[in-house]
Parts: C-alpha cells; sequence; structure tokens
C-alpha cells in the first residue's frame, strides 16, 4: 500500500492536469522505481535507506504534508482552465494565504523574485499563491509533528525503539561519542531547514542565466518545484527534531545506566 501511494503521489499531477501527457511513459517510469524502492524497503527486515520506518507516524506525516501539497497546488493549477466548486475553494484560500505571507525578506517573496522582469502580473498572482500555500502546510506539518512528540513522547509511544533499525543511514563506529555525532546531525539539520527556504530561491535565480527553473506556462513543473521547495526543509526540521530526540533518549539511557551502577556499588561495596 505504501508503494501504491508512492506512486500514486509522483502521478497526481499527470492524472488530474489536463493537456498533453508527452512526459508520462518517463513519468511512469520514474513512478514504478520509486515505488518498488519504498517496497524493498519495507519488505527487509533491516533498511538501508529510509529513516524511522518503525517510528510512525514520522515518515507517514511527511508523505502525507507532501501528497497534500501536491494535490492541492494540482487542484489550484486545474483551477485555472477548469474551475470547479473544490479548486475555487482552495484558490480562494491561497489568495489569502499568499497575501499574507508575502511580505519583504520572506520566503514567498524571495521565490516571486527569481522570476524574470517583464513577468505578467497574473503570473506573479500565481506563484504567490502556490509558494504561500504550500509554505503554510509545510509549516502546519511541522508544528503537527511537534506536538504529535510532545504529547505521545514519541518515538517511544509504541513500546521499545531500536536505533540502529531506525537510523540505517548512521554508522554508530564512525568515530567519536554517538551522542554528540547525533546532536551534531541534527543541529545541521535544524540549521538547513531554516535556512533552504531563503537559499533556494537564491540558487534559482543564479541559475536562471542557464535553465528556466520556475516555469510559470508548465504546471506540472511549477506544482513540483513549489512541493519540493516547501517539503524540503520542513523536512529537515522533523529529521533533526527527531534525531536530536534520539541523542535525547540514549543519553537518558546512559544516565540511569550509570546511576543504576552506582547504587550496586553502594550496596555492595
Amino acid at each position: 500500500m505504501r508503494a501504491i501511494f508512492v506512486v500514486l503521489l509522483i502521478a497526481t499531477p499527470w492524472l488530474l492536469m489536463p493537456g498533453p501527457n508527452d512526459s508520462a511513459p518517463i513519468v511512469l517510469l520514474v513512478a514504478i522505481f520509486v515505488g518498488w524502492l519504498v517496497f524493498s524497503e519495507y519488505m527487509t527486515e533491516y533498511p538501508s535507506l529510509i529513516e524511522f520506518r518503525d517510528a510512525p507516524p514520522y515518515n507517514r506525516l511527511r508523505f502525507g504534508a507532501l501528497f497534500a501539497t501536491v494535490l492541492v497546488l494540482t487542484l489550484i493549477q486545474r483551477g485555472v482552465q477548469y474551475p470547479t466548486p473544490i479548486s475555487q475553494i482552495f484558490t480562494s484560500i491561497s489568495h489569502v494565504v499568499g497575501a499574507a505571507m508575502d511580505f519583504p525578506f520572506s520566503p514567498v517573496r524571495l521565490m516571486m523574485l527569481t522570476l524574470p522582469e517583464g513577468t505578467h502580473s497574473a503570473d506573479y498572482d500565481l506563484l504567490r499563491r502556490t509558494a504561500g500555500i504550500a509554505y503554510l502546510m509545510s509549516l502546519i506539518s511541522l508544528v503537527f509533528f511537534i506536538f504529535i512528540m510532545w504529547l505521545n513522547g514519541w518515538p517511544r509511544q509504541n513500546g521499545s525503539f531500536n536505533v540502529w533499525t531506525n537510523l540505517p543511514t548512521f554508522d554508530p563506529t564512525g568515530g567519536g561519542d554517538v551522542v554528540g555525532r547525533l546532536n551534531r546531525d541534527a543541529n545541521l539539520y535544524v540549521a538547513l531547514g531554516f535556512l533552504l527556504p531563503f537559499l533556494i530561491p537564491a540558487m534559482l535565480k543564479m541559475a536562471s542565466g542557464i535553465i528556466d527553473p520556475i516555469a510559470v506556462d508548465q504546471p506540472k513543473s511549477l506544482i513540483w518545484t513549489i512541493s519540493l521547495w516547501a517539503f524540503i526543509p520542513s523536512s529537515l526540521l522533523m529529521r533533526g527534531i527527531a534525531t536530536a530526540r534520539v541523542a535525547s533518549m540514549i543519553a537518558d539511557k546512559r544516565r540511569r545506566s550509570m546511576d543504576r551502577d552506582a547504587e550496586d556499588l553502594h550496596v555492595f561495596g
């Protein structure tokens, strides 16, 4: 089911958007490959890439946030040519959200500056609306994850937590203290999560002389560009918070073990 949902996620813009789908074979090939990768990761006993496989709802929340963002942006783009009651609702919400989040030095304003001079005002408005609602949804998913972690004591709400199974890309024998390395990685993820919404527009602006990264006249490309721009930073923030949580769990377990050993020495000493 996870593999099917991943395939559906990748194919959603091509399934719902009108117009010719010349790239459909490539999209289908990519969707099948990613779906097979997810299927193989969850079917093996020890994963090799996907982190926190046995610590729901971490991956479910991230996937749900990305799927919801892609679906909403697709409905907004579809509503430009074929308006429906649902697309009109999301379009109206995106107008309000985009206007509220379009202020100086905001990520939405920086994303709008990537458009070339002379861009039509309707294209500016479309980018503002899509970027604003996508960024808001990423913030909502991040706040929801923090709330779940605080409310349920994630990731130990379901019992034991295997650190090495849920962190397959982390090498515990890489040198140095494990807790210190986990905290260092967590700080790096959090810093990147905060900076990327501002750095990505700058990188897109620098690349505008070579490619056209924000193609407003290409809806499918715009959907994925804005979705990933909003999703990757929030995903890194979640990963940093989760990694810091794991480091705190290991430190607490060490402290309890040391206290228990000290009590044993006191009793038998």
